[in-house]
């Protein structure tokens, strides 16, 4: 029996975006096992996937993590992370490896001279040529995203005026520049004509908070805040049951097209280039072009280094209307 070994530590939307290797590989080698390693604080993502035979948790101890691994005799190691930890246990299990080409130089052209050349491939494709000497073809499904049934909401969680139809707006966000300011969530909102449902983690309920308020004069404006009061199963369940999703680049736009929303995507310092888009989806790009700064990094920052955050601040909605 073959045993490929899968190696993603982080973060929601790349482990997200390593979904369609995961079942390619399980379904064109039926009699395998595929096993997967990341961190411990993303294991709701691995867990549930009926494409994983067996993960393991990176927790504090790489040693540890990897007298595990020695023990399973894997014929093949897929590193999709391609960091040094990743190394590290590619040479400690001395077993064949495909590794994800991470075109650092491109993207530090992009990022520092603004010159393009990066290739017009999504990830999730570079991810599937990770493996094409192993003859593994994309099977064009998309991604995936699984829900456990003691997190999948019922349909009476939500208010009853949001029960038909209603729009999601993930307004978190792992960096700062990478989400809109308040003013511009607002500007944004009041384009959404559907009851709207506003996702993210605990950090984000008093933005979310400060968002109803200012539409507290305006009756006809339903918005449920359910930042912080959801899991992240919980939260994919919402989106998988929305009409349409407005989100930044985070995790949350991966989810979303995993189940094949309608997405309107926002870009702030990143963009569109790096190859991470909502993948075979419906989606729009939302972002400020031609701007002299802009990419100015493939990850993002607390404040914009310039001060003027013209990449979210100068973001037009009328094509929304």
């Amino acid at each position: 029996m073959t045993k490929f070994l899968i190696l993603r530590f982080s973060s929601i939307g790349d482990i997200i975006l390593t979904t369609p290797v995961v079942r390619c590989l399980k379904k064109q080698y039926p009699d395998a096992e595929v096993h997967f390693v990341t961190k411990k604080s993303y294991k709701t993502l691995v867990e549930n996937n009926p494409y994983i035979d067996k993960y393991f948790l990176l927790e504090d101890s790489l040693n540890d993590l990897i007298k595990h691994l020695k023990l399973e005799q894997y014929d093949y190691v897929i590193d999709l992370h391609n960091n040094l930890r990743t190394r590290i246990i590619k040479l400690r299990l001395g077993v064949k490896s495909y590794s994800f080409d991470k075109i650092n130089f491109q993207k530090w052209l992009l990022v520092k001279f603004k010159k393009n050349i990066m290739p017009k491939v999504h990830i999730v494709d570079r991810n599937l040529k990770t493996i094409e000497h192993l003859g593994i073809q994309n099977d064009n499904q998309g991604l995936d995203y699984f829900i456990p049934e003691k997190d999948v909401l019922p349909a009476d969680w939500l208010p009853e005026n949001f029960r038909n139809t209603y729009a999601v707006y993930a307004i978190g966000g792992q960096h700062e520049t990478k989400k809109l300011p308040l003013n511009k969530m607002i500007e944004l909102c009041k384009t959404i004509q559907l009851p709207l449902v506003l996702i993210g983690g605990k950090e984000d309920s008093e933005q979310a908070e400060k968002l109803i308020a200012a539409f507290g004069n305006e009756g006809n404006k339903l918005i449920l805040n359910t930042c912080g009061k959801c899991n992240l199963n919980q939260s994919a369940s919402l989106i998988k049951e929305a009409t349409i999703v407005y989100t930044h680049d985070t995790g949350m736009m991966h989810v979303a097209a995993a189940f094949k929303k309608k997405v309107i995507s926002i870009w702030g310092n990143t963009v569109p280039e790096f190859g991470m888009y909502p993948y075979q989806t419906n989606f729009v790009s939302l972002e400020v072009k031609h701007l002299a700064c802009r990419p100015c990094s493939k990850i993002g920052y607390n404040k914009c280094p310039l001060g003027h955050f013209k990449c979210m601040n100068e973001m037009k909605f009328e094509s929304l209307k």
